[in-house]
Protein backbone atom coordinates (compact mmCIF):
# COMPACT_ATOMS: atom_id res chain seq x y z
CA UNK A 1 0.00 0.00 0.00
CA UNK A 2 1.34 3.64 -0.49
CA UNK A 3 -0.15 6.61 0.74
CA UNK A 4 -1.42 9.03 -2.65
CA UNK A 5 -3.84 12.19 -3.15
CA UNK A 6 -6.75 11.66 -6.06
CA UNK A 7 -7.45 15.38 -6.75
CA UNK A 8 -10.90 15.31 -8.28
CA UNK A 9 -12.05 18.37 -10.88
CA UNK A 10 -15.19 19.74 -11.97
CA UNK A 11 -16.69 21.82 -15.13
CA UNK A 12 -13.43 20.84 -16.57
CA UNK A 13 -14.78 16.93 -17.32
CA UNK A 14 -17.48 18.29 -19.31
CA UNK A 15 -15.02 20.05 -22.02
CA UNK A 16 -14.65 19.19 -25.71
CA UNK A 17 -11.98 18.86 -27.43
CA UNK A 18 -9.53 21.30 -25.50
CA UNK A 19 -10.49 19.17 -22.24
CA UNK A 20 -7.15 17.59 -22.29
CA UNK A 21 -5.33 21.61 -22.30
CA UNK A 22 -6.77 22.33 -19.56
CA UNK A 23 -6.20 19.23 -18.17
CA UNK A 24 -2.33 19.76 -18.66
CA UNK A 25 -2.27 23.74 -17.41
CA UNK A 26 -4.01 22.34 -13.87
CA UNK A 27 -1.41 19.24 -13.83
CA UNK A 28 1.25 22.18 -14.44
CA UNK A 29 0.20 24.53 -11.54
CA UNK A 30 -0.29 21.88 -8.96
CA UNK A 31 3.15 20.66 -9.64
CA UNK A 32 4.57 24.47 -9.33
CA UNK A 33 2.73 24.38 -6.20
CA UNK A 34 4.02 21.14 -4.72
CA UNK A 35 7.59 21.55 -5.55
CA UNK A 36 7.78 24.29 -3.30
CA UNK A 37 7.35 21.60 -0.78
CA UNK A 38 9.16 18.31 -1.77
CA UNK A 39 8.91 16.28 -4.90
CA UNK A 40 5.78 14.75 -5.70
CA UNK A 41 4.41 13.55 -9.61
CA UNK A 42 1.15 14.44 -10.85
CA UNK A 43 -0.69 12.05 -13.75
CA UNK A 44 -3.95 11.86 -15.35
CA UNK A 45 -5.97 9.14 -14.15
CA UNK A 46 -9.22 8.42 -15.96
CA UNK A 47 -11.09 11.82 -15.17
CA UNK A 48 -9.26 12.78 -12.24
CA UNK A 49 -5.06 13.31 -11.15
CA UNK A 50 -3.16 11.23 -8.91
CA UNK A 51 -0.37 12.99 -6.46
CA UNK A 52 2.38 10.49 -5.31
CA UNK A 53 5.27 11.06 -3.10
CA UNK A 54 8.44 10.53 -4.63
CA UNK A 55 10.83 10.62 -1.52
CA UNK A 56 9.28 9.09 1.28
CA UNK A 57 5.93 8.81 2.24
CA UNK A 58 3.18 11.72 1.51
CA UNK A 59 2.41 14.19 4.42
CA UNK A 60 -0.99 15.09 4.22
CA UNK A 61 -0.63 17.84 6.37
CA UNK A 62 1.57 19.67 4.02
CA UNK A 63 0.43 18.47 0.77
CA UNK A 64 -3.28 18.73 1.36
CA UNK A 65 -3.43 22.58 1.56
CA UNK A 66 -1.26 22.86 -0.82
CA UNK A 67 -3.04 21.55 -3.73
CA UNK A 68 -7.11 21.45 -2.62
CA UNK A 69 -7.14 25.78 -3.06
CA UNK A 70 -6.23 25.59 -6.51
CA UNK A 71 -8.54 26.95 -9.07
CA UNK A 72 -10.31 24.02 -11.11
CA UNK A 73 -9.47 21.54 -8.05
CA UNK A 74 -13.38 20.64 -6.81
CA UNK A 75 -11.92 18.29 -4.42
CA UNK A 76 -8.93 16.04 -2.57
CA UNK A 77 -9.12 12.64 -1.53
CA UNK A 78 -6.12 11.20 0.84
CA UNK A 79 -6.03 7.38 0.52
CA UNK A 80 -4.18 4.61 -0.47
CA UNK A 81 -3.21 2.77 -3.88
CA UNK A 82 -2.99 -0.65 -4.54
CA UNK A 83 -0.95 -2.62 -7.04
CA UNK A 84 -2.43 -6.16 -6.78
CA UNK A 85 -6.50 -5.02 -6.96
CA UNK A 86 -7.14 -8.75 -6.31
CA UNK A 87 -10.56 -8.91 -3.84
CA UNK A 88 -9.03 -10.57 -0.94
CA UNK A 89 -5.99 -8.21 -1.28
CA UNK A 90 -8.81 -4.99 -1.47
CA UNK A 91 -10.40 -6.90 1.58
CA UNK A 92 -7.18 -6.72 3.59
CA UNK A 93 -6.18 -3.09 2.67
CA UNK A 94 -9.85 -1.59 3.66
CA UNK A 95 -9.65 -3.52 7.13
CA UNK A 96 -6.28 -1.67 7.52
CA UNK A 97 -7.53 1.62 6.22
CA UNK A 98 -10.49 1.67 8.61
CA UNK A 99 -8.19 0.47 11.78
CA UNK A 100 -5.73 3.59 10.87
CA UNK A 101 -8.22 5.69 10.15
CA UNK A 102 -11.02 5.51 12.45
CA UNK A 103 -9.71 3.27 15.45
CA UNK A 104 -11.96 3.88 18.30
CA UNK A 105 -14.35 2.74 15.42
CA UNK A 106 -17.95 3.38 16.97
CA UNK A 107 -19.12 4.82 13.85
CA UNK A 108 -21.36 3.59 11.07
CA UNK A 109 -20.07 3.12 7.30
CA UNK A 110 -20.96 1.56 3.95
CA UNK A 111 -18.91 0.65 0.99
CA UNK A 112 -19.35 2.32 -2.40
CA UNK A 113 -17.27 0.62 -5.34
CA UNK A 114 -16.38 1.10 -8.80
CA UNK A 115 -14.65 -0.67 -11.38
CA UNK A 116 -13.73 1.06 -14.88
CA UNK A 117 -12.42 -2.44 -15.85
CA UNK A 118 -15.87 -4.68 -16.67
CA UNK A 119 -13.40 -7.59 -17.14
CA UNK A 120 -13.26 -7.51 -13.29
CA UNK A 121 -14.26 -11.30 -12.03
CA UNK A 122 -16.71 -9.21 -9.41
CA UNK A 123 -19.34 -6.48 -10.30
CA UNK A 124 -19.39 -3.12 -8.52
CA UNK A 125 -21.94 -4.34 -6.03
CA UNK A 126 -20.12 -7.86 -5.50
CA UNK A 127 -16.64 -5.68 -4.38
CA UNK A 128 -19.00 -3.50 -1.96
CA UNK A 129 -20.88 -6.38 -0.07
CA UNK A 130 -17.51 -8.17 0.34
CA UNK A 131 -15.24 -5.15 1.21
CA UNK A 132 -17.89 -4.51 3.47
CA UNK A 133 -18.49 -7.71 5.31
CA UNK A 134 -14.34 -8.43 5.84
CA UNK A 135 -14.49 -5.16 7.63
CA UNK A 136 -17.99 -5.58 9.83
CA UNK A 137 -15.96 -8.56 10.78
CA UNK A 138 -12.46 -7.10 11.60
CA UNK A 139 -13.36 -4.23 13.56
CA UNK A 140 -16.61 -5.36 15.29
CA UNK A 141 -17.53 -2.24 16.47
CA UNK A 142 -19.04 -0.91 13.29
CA UNK A 143 -23.06 -0.40 12.38
CA UNK A 144 -24.06 -0.35 8.82
CA UNK A 145 -26.24 2.38 7.29
CA UNK A 146 -26.37 2.11 3.87
CA UNK A 147 -28.64 5.56 3.04
CA UNK A 148 -26.70 8.21 5.67
CA UNK A 149 -23.84 6.43 6.91
CA UNK A 150 -21.10 8.67 8.90
CA UNK A 151 -18.20 7.23 6.27
CA UNK A 152 -18.12 6.24 3.25
CA UNK A 153 -15.61 3.87 2.15
CA UNK A 154 -14.86 4.32 -1.24
CA UNK A 155 -12.81 1.16 -3.32
CA UNK A 156 -12.09 2.09 -6.61
CA UNK A 157 -10.80 -0.07 -9.54
CA UNK A 158 -9.20 1.66 -12.26
CA UNK A 159 -5.32 1.57 -13.71
CA UNK A 160 -4.51 0.31 -10.04
CA UNK A 161 -7.25 0.02 -6.64
CA UNK A 162 -7.86 3.25 -4.55
CA UNK A 163 -9.15 3.01 -1.14
CA UNK A 164 -10.48 6.91 0.59
CA UNK A 165 -13.06 7.96 2.65
CA UNK A 166 -12.77 12.07 2.83
CA UNK A 167 -13.35 14.12 0.02
CA UNK A 168 -12.05 17.42 1.19
CA UNK A 169 -13.52 20.07 -1.09
CA UNK A 170 -11.99 22.53 -3.07
CA UNK A 171 -13.42 26.02 -4.75
CA UNK A 172 -13.99 24.25 -8.32
CA UNK A 173 -13.29 26.98 -11.27
CA UNK A 174 -11.10 26.92 -13.56
CA UNK A 175 -7.27 26.67 -13.70
CA UNK A 176 -5.48 30.50 -13.60
CA UNK A 177 -4.88 31.58 -17.25
CA UNK A 178 -7.18 29.43 -18.65
CA UNK A 179 -9.22 32.63 -19.33
CA UNK A 180 -6.95 35.25 -20.38
CA UNK A 181 -6.03 38.03 -18.17
CA UNK A 182 -7.80 40.39 -15.95
CA UNK A 183 -6.42 44.27 -14.77
CA UNK A 184 -8.39 44.56 -10.79
CA UNK A 185 -8.40 48.00 -9.62
CA UNK A 186 -7.55 47.03 -5.81
CA UNK A 187 -8.78 49.10 -3.42
CA UNK A 188 -7.94 48.34 0.58
CA UNK A 189 -11.72 47.45 1.00
CA UNK A 190 -13.62 44.58 1.54
CA UNK A 191 -14.99 44.23 -2.06
CA UNK A 192 -12.34 44.68 -4.48
CA UNK A 193 -10.28 41.52 -3.44
CA UNK A 194 -13.61 39.23 -3.34
CA UNK A 195 -13.86 40.31 -6.97
CA UNK A 196 -10.17 39.93 -7.59
CA UNK A 197 -10.61 36.05 -6.21
CA UNK A 198 -14.03 35.32 -7.99
CA UNK A 199 -11.96 36.56 -11.06
CA UNK A 200 -9.46 34.10 -10.74
CA UNK A 201 -11.18 31.27 -10.32
CA UNK A 202 -12.98 31.70 -14.10
CA UNK A 203 -9.33 31.04 -14.87
CA UNK A 204 -8.24 34.45 -15.10
CA UNK A 205 -4.44 35.51 -14.32
CA UNK A 206 -4.75 38.60 -12.33
CA UNK A 207 -2.75 41.93 -11.80
CA UNK A 208 -3.68 44.55 -9.62
CA UNK A 209 -3.84 48.45 -9.54
CA UNK A 210 -3.83 50.20 -6.15
CA UNK A 211 -4.10 54.22 -6.25
CA UNK A 212 -1.81 55.72 -3.62
CA UNK A 213 -2.11 59.28 -2.73
CA UNK A 214 0.62 60.36 0.25
CA UNK A 215 -0.01 62.27 2.50
CA UNK A 216 -3.65 61.74 2.07
CA UNK A 217 -2.84 57.92 2.46
CA UNK A 218 -0.50 56.36 4.34
CA UNK A 219 1.98 53.87 3.98
CA UNK A 220 0.18 51.58 6.04
CA UNK A 221 -2.69 51.48 3.76
CA UNK A 222 -0.35 50.49 1.10
CA UNK A 223 0.93 47.80 2.87
CA UNK A 224 -2.59 46.67 3.83
CA UNK A 225 -3.40 46.55 -0.15
CA UNK A 226 0.29 44.52 -0.09
CA UNK A 227 -1.28 41.74 2.32
CA UNK A 228 -4.69 41.37 0.21
CA UNK A 229 -2.54 40.62 -3.12
CA UNK A 230 -0.40 38.11 -0.87
CA UNK A 231 -3.85 36.05 0.36
CA UNK A 232 -5.34 36.15 -2.69
CA UNK A 233 -2.34 34.91 -4.58
CA UNK A 234 -2.39 31.82 -2.42
CA UNK A 235 -4.78 31.14 -4.39
CA UNK A 236 -3.72 32.32 -7.76
CA UNK A 237 -0.16 31.98 -7.88
CA UNK A 238 2.52 34.63 -8.51
CA UNK A 239 0.96 38.64 -9.15
CA UNK A 240 1.81 42.15 -10.26
CA UNK A 241 0.87 45.12 -8.15
CA UNK A 242 1.02 48.42 -9.94
CA UNK A 243 1.01 50.98 -6.72
CA UNK A 244 0.08 54.04 -8.76
CA UNK A 245 1.03 58.01 -7.48
CA UNK A 246 -2.39 59.34 -7.77
CA UNK A 247 -2.20 62.47 -5.78
CA UNK A 248 -1.30 65.01 -8.23
CA UNK A 249 -4.35 63.66 -10.52
CA UNK A 250 -6.80 63.31 -7.44
CA UNK A 251 -5.82 67.10 -6.47
CA UNK A 252 -6.83 68.52 -10.12
CA UNK A 253 -10.03 66.88 -9.99
CA UNK A 254 -10.84 68.08 -6.51
CA UNK A 255 -9.75 71.37 -7.61
CA UNK A 256 -12.35 71.29 -10.90
CA UNK A 257 -15.50 69.42 -10.47
CA UNK A 258 -18.29 69.84 -8.37
CA UNK A 259 -17.79 67.92 -4.68
CA UNK A 260 -20.62 66.03 -5.36
CA UNK A 261 -19.29 64.62 -8.60
CA UNK A 262 -15.81 63.81 -6.95
CA UNK A 263 -16.56 59.94 -6.84
CA UNK A 264 -17.30 59.65 -10.27
CA UNK A 265 -14.81 61.47 -11.76
CA UNK A 266 -12.30 59.80 -9.58
CA UNK A 267 -13.20 56.46 -10.35
CA UNK A 268 -13.26 57.36 -14.11
CA UNK A 269 -9.59 58.90 -13.74
CA UNK A 270 -8.57 55.00 -12.11
CA UNK A 271 -10.46 53.07 -15.33
CA UNK A 272 -7.90 55.42 -17.35
CA UNK A 273 -5.06 54.88 -15.44
CA UNK A 274 -6.18 51.61 -15.30
CA UNK A 275 -6.95 50.77 -19.20
CA UNK A 276 -3.36 52.28 -19.62
CA UNK A 277 -1.25 50.08 -17.18
CA UNK A 278 -3.52 46.65 -18.99
CA UNK A 279 -2.49 48.44 -22.44
CA UNK A 280 1.32 47.15 -21.19
CA UNK A 281 0.43 44.41 -19.16
CA UNK A 282 -1.64 42.22 -21.91
CA UNK A 283 -4.65 42.34 -19.82
CA UNK A 284 -7.74 41.85 -22.26
CA UNK A 285 -10.34 43.45 -18.91
CA UNK A 286 -10.61 45.17 -16.10
CA UNK A 287 -12.13 44.58 -12.53
CA UNK A 288 -13.67 46.73 -10.08
CA UNK A 289 -15.34 45.63 -6.96
CA UNK A 290 -19.17 46.97 -7.80
CA UNK A 291 -22.63 45.91 -6.06
CA UNK A 292 -25.20 47.28 -7.59
CA UNK A 293 -26.78 49.84 -5.49
CA UNK A 294 -24.56 49.54 -2.76
CA UNK A 295 -23.21 53.05 -2.54
CA UNK A 296 -23.52 56.31 -4.36
CA UNK A 297 -21.54 55.44 -7.29
CA UNK A 298 -22.50 51.77 -8.17
CA UNK A 299 -25.70 52.46 -9.07
CA UNK A 300 -27.03 51.94 -12.89
CA UNK A 301 -26.46 55.74 -13.85
CA UNK A 302 -23.37 55.80 -12.09
CA UNK A 303 -21.83 52.82 -13.82
CA UNK A 304 -23.11 54.34 -17.21
CA UNK A 305 -21.37 57.48 -16.69
CA UNK A 306 -18.23 55.64 -15.58
CA UNK A 307 -17.73 52.96 -17.79
CA UNK A 308 -17.03 54.46 -20.91
CA UNK A 309 -13.50 55.67 -19.27
CA UNK A 310 -12.30 52.00 -19.72
CA UNK A 311 -11.95 52.51 -23.50
CA UNK A 312 -12.20 49.24 -25.60
CA UNK A 313 -12.27 47.08 -22.49
CA UNK A 314 -14.98 45.59 -20.76
CA UNK A 315 -15.21 45.97 -16.94
CA UNK A 316 -16.57 42.69 -15.14
CA UNK A 317 -18.10 43.36 -11.88
CA UNK A 318 -18.22 39.77 -10.61
CA UNK A 319 -20.14 41.16 -6.94
CA UNK A 320 -22.67 42.87 -9.47
CA UNK A 321 -25.62 40.94 -7.43
CA UNK A 322 -24.04 40.51 -4.47
CA UNK A 323 -25.03 42.61 -1.51
CA UNK A 324 -22.92 43.44 1.80
CA UNK A 325 -23.61 40.42 3.71
CA UNK A 326 -22.84 38.22 0.90
CA UNK A 327 -19.67 39.92 0.06
CA UNK A 328 -18.47 39.94 3.62
CA UNK A 329 -19.27 35.76 4.19
CA UNK A 330 -17.02 35.39 1.35
CA UNK A 331 -14.20 37.44 1.93
CA UNK A 332 -14.18 35.53 5.44
CA UNK A 333 -14.15 32.13 3.85
CA UNK A 334 -10.88 33.21 1.50
CA UNK A 335 -9.11 34.90 4.33
CA UNK A 336 -9.35 38.53 2.76
CA UNK A 337 -11.80 40.20 5.53
CA UNK A 338 -9.39 40.77 8.47
CA UNK A 339 -7.00 42.28 6.44
CA UNK A 340 -9.39 44.77 4.75
CA UNK A 341 -11.09 46.07 8.12
CA UNK A 342 -7.55 47.25 9.43
CA UNK A 343 -8.09 51.17 9.93
CA UNK A 344 -6.27 52.52 6.97
CA UNK A 345 -8.01 54.41 4.89
CA UNK A 346 -8.00 54.77 0.70
CA UNK A 347 -7.93 57.65 -1.63
CA UNK A 348 -11.31 57.20 -2.23
CA UNK A 349 -12.92 57.23 1.34
CA UNK A 350 -11.04 60.31 2.25
CA UNK A 351 -12.19 62.38 -0.61
CA UNK A 352 -16.13 60.99 -0.65
CA UNK A 353 -18.79 63.73 -0.87
CA UNK A 354 -21.14 64.15 1.95
CA UNK A 355 -23.75 63.86 -0.36
CA UNK A 356 -22.99 62.19 -3.84
CA UNK A 357 -24.84 62.70 -6.92
CA UNK A 358 -26.82 59.25 -7.49
CA UNK A 359 -27.96 60.00 -10.87
CA UNK A 360 -25.04 61.03 -12.74
CA UNK A 361 -25.73 61.67 -17.11
CA UNK A 362 -22.42 60.71 -18.79
CA UNK A 363 -22.83 63.29 -21.54
CA UNK A 364 -22.31 66.22 -18.80
CA UNK A 365 -19.84 63.96 -17.11
CA UNK A 366 -17.53 63.44 -20.00
CA UNK A 367 -18.36 67.04 -21.10
CA UNK A 368 -16.90 68.56 -17.61
CA UNK A 369 -13.71 66.09 -17.66
CA UNK A 370 -12.40 67.37 -21.19
CA UNK A 371 -12.15 70.96 -19.23
CA UNK A 372 -10.32 69.53 -16.52
CA UNK A 373 -6.51 70.96 -17.30
CA UNK A 374 -4.05 68.73 -17.70
CA UNK A 375 -5.76 65.64 -16.19
CA UNK A 376 -4.51 63.88 -19.09
CA UNK A 377 -1.05 64.31 -18.82
CA UNK A 378 -1.53 63.66 -14.84
CA UNK A 379 -3.00 60.12 -15.35
CA UNK A 380 -0.29 59.01 -18.55
CA UNK A 381 2.56 60.52 -15.81
CA UNK A 382 0.60 58.42 -12.69
CA UNK A 383 0.79 55.04 -15.14
CA UNK A 384 4.29 55.53 -16.06
CA UNK A 385 5.37 56.04 -12.81
CA UNK A 386 3.72 53.00 -11.00
CA UNK A 387 5.65 51.80 -8.55
CA UNK A 388 5.72 47.25 -9.28
CA UNK A 389 5.67 45.13 -6.47
CA UNK A 390 6.50 41.50 -7.43
CA UNK A 391 3.73 39.09 -4.99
Amino acid sequence: MKKILLVKYGEIAIRGKNRWIIENKLIGIIERNLSKIGRYSVKKEQGRFLVRALDGEMDYDKVIPTVVNIFGVLGVCPGIMLEDNSIDTLCKAALEYMKEQYPDGGCSFKVTARRSDKDYPLNSQEISAEVGGYVFEGMGNLTVDVHNPQVELRVEIRNNAYIYSKVISGYGGLPVGESGKATVLMSGGIDSPVAAWLTAKRGAAIEAVYFHSPPYTSERAKEKVVDLCRCISAYCGSMKLYVVPFTEAQLLIYDNVPHERMTIFLKRAMLKTAAMIADKNGSHALVCGDSIGQVASQTMQAINAINTAAGSYPVLRPLCTYDKQEIIDLARKIGTFDISVRPYEDCCTIFVAKHPEIRPKRHIIEKKEKTIPGLTEALSKAAEEAEIIEI
